[in-house]
């Protein structure tokens, strides 16, 4: 099967892992021999109504403690790489843009966009200091358009904070448990990220394990 990747669109793409399940559909994954991205089979990917249909299921409430402490781990290092009042996008902030009022609440000046929950195609025509996805890398159908779109919001000097669990081998991927939610698609390594930050000329900085800071020329 000759499938091409949705991060480079390299057509090296060797078979990396089969997913079976007696209560759901197998999956197969792939990954790039480019850029190293693992990627599910896009005819095994959910469509939009079931995609929808888990996230309903998600409970990430800003009033949780919890989920704030989680996304403390992007907001601290990023409010220190970005200036006062800076001006950022929110991207795939799901019905309660929890970062996003979390950062609101330091003074930074926050724009939202969500393709089920905040579908405002206006944020698209503005520019921003920084750029947030906290666990959206991994259910994007198209990396290869979206995070370039992301990176020409920017503007010189900006931020691209992303939060995404990273593929470490083949062995640990059989046993990861980030593999079996339905809605995630795409699996990025540290490779793959620096792939993506020599395409693009930028500083690259990996947090603890799974924030990935891009800063633009």
């Amino acid at each position: 099967m000759n499938l091409v990747c949705p991060l480079c669109a390299g057509v090296n793409c060797q078979h990396f892992y089969q997913q079976l399940s007696k209560k759901k559909p197998a999956r197969d994954f792939y990954q790039c021999g480019e850029c190293r991205l693992v990627f599910v089979d896009p005819v095994q990917r959910l469509n939009a109504e079931q995609e929808k249909a888990v996230y309903e299921l998600h409970e990430n409430s800003v009033e949780d403690l919890g989920y704030r402490e989680f996304l403390s781990r992007m907001q601290l290092p990023l409010q220190e790489r970005i200036k006062p009042c800076a001006h950022g996008l929110d991207f795939g902030c799901g019905p309660g843009p929890a970062l996003s009022v979390m950062l609101a609440e330091q003074g930074y000046n926050m724009s939202v966009y969500d393709i089920f929950y905040h579908n405002d195609k206006a944020v698209f025509n503005h520019h921003y200091d920084f750029v947030t996805a906290t666990e959206v890398a991994e259910h994007l159908f198209e990396p290869g358009k979206v995070l370039p779109q992301l990176w020409a919001l920017l503007e010189s000097g900006g931020v691209l904070a992303l939060m995404t669990k990273l593929v470490i081998d083949q062995q640990a991927f059989s046993n990861w448990y980030y593999k079996n939610d339905p809605t995630h698609v795409c699996f990025f390594s540290q490779p793959t990220f620096q792939w993506l930050a020599g395409k693009w000329n930028a500083q690259l900085e990996f947090i603890g394990q799974d924030v990935i800071i891009l800063t633009k020329p």
